[in-house]
């Protein structure tokens, strides 16, 4: 499983909230997304089956979009797998959210911990629909599946896929930045899930590297 973070997306360079905003990608982001699948299509045989997952918010979308083409697999959306609701402050400058967000408690509660933005979604119930549209994809036997999603998504998807209980995830994050590639594997013999490679971005570095 190829787990993507979606590249750059206007609400980065604006300075804007993201979450369930539904910024479009950056020309720079577009050209990340045809390195990515440039990197899958290097990494996944030609002719094996593929499926291709994706959030339905425009950024991750327009990412699988372009993956899809190269790969000839349409993605599925899934709202499930958009990031974290931020509620009221999605769309506005992130001065406004650093100025009233209540962060966690550094122990005790903190999957249910309220960040006090109305509207916001919790950490528990964000990696609660992460873990079930993971369920979902992992139900398939298909042996090669491209999952994109957003930074704060991966830790649930990750996590999901090595089977670790939701509530090891109140302390642990698993970090990928934006256009990076997670990959996820597991051995034919033992069965063994394991993180092959985590946020991997140098995929970009060879897209810049080739532009000069």
């Amino acid at each position: 499983m190829y787990v993507i973070a979606h590249p750059e997306s206007t609400h980065h360079i604006d300075g804007l909230v993201g979450g369930w905003y539904d910024s479009p990608l950056t020309p720079a982001g577009l050209r990340a997304a045809a390195a990515i699948a440039e990197s899958l299509r290097a990494a996944i045989p030609a002719h094996a089956e593929v499926e291709l997952y994706s959030s339905d918010l425009q950024r991750a979308a327009q990412a699988a979009e372009v993956i899809g083409e190269l790969l000839h697999v349409p993605p599925v959306l899934d709202q499930r797998l958009r990031e974290k609701s931020c509620g009221e402050a999605e769309g506005k400058p992130q001065d406004w959210l650093r100025q009233r967000f209540v962060t966690p408690p550094a122990v005790g509660e903190r999957m249910g911990h309220h960040d006090g933005i109305s509207g916001s979604e919790t950490m528990g119930a964000f990696g609660e629909r992460v873990y079930a549209a993971m369920d979902a994809i992992q139900s398939s036997d298909c042996a090669h599946q491209i999952v994109v999603t957003h930074g704060g998504a991966i830790t649930f998807a990750v996590a999901s896929w090595t089977r670790l209980p939701i509530e090891a995830l109140a302390y642990a994050r698993f970090n990928g930045p934006s256009g990076s590639i997670t990959e996820l594997g597991e051995d034919d013999y033992f069965h063994n899930r394991q993180v092959v490679r985590l946020g991997d971005t140098r995929h970009l570095t060879a897209d810049i590297d080739a532009l000069g």
